[in-house]
């Protein structure tokens, strides 16, 4: 049985068995859907990205109120349009490891207390405009405004001071904190122009997808941002999360091939 569903895996990889053909046999061999998905994703890792194409995501955790604002983001589907539209100064790596991303660098004083981020230069928004610094800054402004609703208010409310001086962005501390560039990598803190106080729900970042449509509670589509800086991200064409909040219909979208992944798969519907 292991060779033949090896076969399968191999051909759906390829292109030759659509999803739907591939879950439906391996079904019929006594596989679950959430083992047979897995089997899936560990060959299409082996291969690396395919480049072109649409990538279709049936996601739970989305609603008619949300909002495109960062700093209003609180579940799964504002967070994958924060992934499609928006860069953070760092992340932190599946290893637990910090990754630069709009920062190209960051450094901290001795005692921990102060921070500075070298900004990385050449990125564009989406709206054409260059980033900078100052974007940065105004970012980290409006998420510490003492009226702020974000979500990372808590990570702010330790920072004392904040400067941009040339392509430098500095955070000093009231009290020194080893940990602070971890609490950087907060997926709210996605860089907007001008710190998105005009227009924080327009979508306007400068991650790998320039948003399409947006259709709260329904569905969200993005096209590829052809001035992205980042080649290593953002290899489909478009993306749409399509919201999907029942359990049974989302594993039945993905058995049925109307999309290529969904989150939180309910135990009962994988066994």
């Amino acid at each position: 049985m292991s060779r033949q569903i090896d076969y399968f895996v191999k051909r759906t990889t390829a292109g030759l068995m659509s999803r739907r053909e591939f879950f439906g046999r391996t079904t019929a061999l006594g596989l679950s859907t959430a083992m047979a998905g897995s089997l899936l994703a560990s060959s299409a890792r082996a291969m690396g990205p395919n480049k072109g194409g649409t990538i279709k995501a049936g996601i739970q955790g989305g609603e008619s109120t949300n909002s495109l604002d960062p700093a209003l983001s609180a579940s799964s589907v504002p967070s994958h349009n924060l992934t499609a539209f928006g860069d953070l100064l760092v992340e932190v790596s599946p290893e637990g490891e910090i990754v630069n991303r709009l920062a190209e660098s960051v450094e901290s004083s001795a005692d921990a207390r102060t921070w500075h981020f070298r900004i990385r230069k050449g990125v564009e928004f989406h709206n054409g405009k260059t980033m900078t610094p100052d974007d940065v800054l105004k970012t980290m402004e409006r998420h510490s405004a003492d009226d702020s609703q974000s979500g990372a208010l808590g990570v702010m409310r330790g920072i004392e001071s904040m400067k941009a001086d040339g392509d430098v962005f500095s955070v000093t501390l009231s009290t020194p904190n080893a940990d602070l560039v971890y609490l950087m990598a907060d997926y709210h803190l996605v860089i907007q122009p001008g710190g998105g106080f005009d227009d924080p729900g327009d979508g306007i970042g400068c991650g790998p997808y320039v948003l399409e449509f947006n259709e709260p509670g329904v569905r969200h589509g993005y096209s590829k941002f052809a001035n992205y800086w980042d080649d290593g991200r953002g290899h489909a064409d478009q993306i749409e999360i399509v919201v999907l909040n029942d359990n049974t219909a989302r594993a039945a979208a993905l058995q049925s091939g109307q999309v290529h992944y969904i989150n939180r798969v309910d135990p009962k519907v994988a066994e």
